[in-house]
């Protein structure tokens, strides 16, 4: 018994370790870019401009595929704001 619980107390602790170690390697930066744009829509989520609510159009915008212009309910100065920001942050 004792046997079984010291090899189930290393084993867990070995393998807790090495999801540590991993976690600290294989760490990613995440990409706030697409919550920032989507504070800058207006948050109508239509759908008018074919993705599907404002975040579909931020992640889209943030990952290069959509475009601002396409957004019909937002003001010219949300969409120059959008643009500005995306000048001042290029994706990585």
């Amino acid at each position: 018994m004792i046997k079984g619980l010291l090899t189930m107390l290393i084993l867990g602790s070995v393998c807790g370790l090495i999801l540590g170690i991993a976690s600290k390697v294989f760490y990613v930066e995440p990409d706030h870019r697409a919550e920032e744009i989507l504070a800058l829509l207006p948050g109508y989520n239509c759908g008018g401009c074919g993705f599907p609510g404002c975040s579909g159009m931020a992640a889209a915008i943030a990952e290069g595929s959509g475009d601002v212009k396409s957004c019909k309910p937002s003001s010219q100065a949300q969409k120059d704001a959008v643009a500005a920001y995306l000048a001042e942050h290029p994706a990585a």
